[in-house]
């Protein structure tokens, strides 16, 4: 299966010509950056990716952890990773509220935080978001998701904080 990773979606529309001409194979799967505090995405790639038939596979789906925990939890991860801090560390304030709803969400629905944050992309359209799981019970919360619906409600709630990102990840 062919897929490419982030990139700007000009970038990607040429990508899915040249492939046209050529006759050759197009690419069926974008691996884009996305999740709850970094929804650039939705401005261009998602609607591209919809109006083709091309499937999303994003990355970081739960931001480095973050939306999986409290914002102040503190983690071996949040301690140490500083690719997961140069992405998120400046937006902290309104990332804040994100995570805040994503724990309001949970209780009211008897989930996990990242069983919300995973529901969330699957209401999203979403095909299949990559986990890291280094424990079972990772992988357990990304099965369980599945059976999370999210109400109207529910979205707008975990939504109406956000505000635009400085672009990471298109090459």
């Amino acid at each position: 299966f062919l897929e490419l990773i982030s990139m700007y979606t000009y970038q990607f529309q040429k990508a899915q010509q040249v492939a046209e001409i050529n006759g050759w194979t197009k690419f069926v799967a974008m691996q884009n950056h996305y999740n709850l505090v970094y929804r650039e995405e939705e401005r261009e790639m998602n609607p591209y990716t919809k109006e083709t038939g091309v499937a999303l596979v994003p990355y970081s789906p739960l931001a480095a952890g973050r939306l999986a925990r409290e914002w102040d939890t503190d983690s071996e991860r949040m301690k140490t990773d500083e690719v997961a801090k140069m992405k998120y560390d400046s937006t902290e304030e309104t990332d804040r509220k994100i995570i805040e709803e994503v724990g309001r969400i949970a209780k009211k629905h008897d989930a996990t935080r990242a069983q919300i944050a995973v529901a969330w992309l699957w209401e999203k359209g979403v095909v299949a978001p990559i986990v890291g799981v280094t424990k079972e019970k990772y992988l357990d919360d990304f099965v369980a998701a599945l059976d999370v619906k999210l109400d109207q409600e529910d979205m707008q709630a975990l939504e109406k904080h956000y505000i635009p990102h400085s672009l990471m990840g298109p090459r």
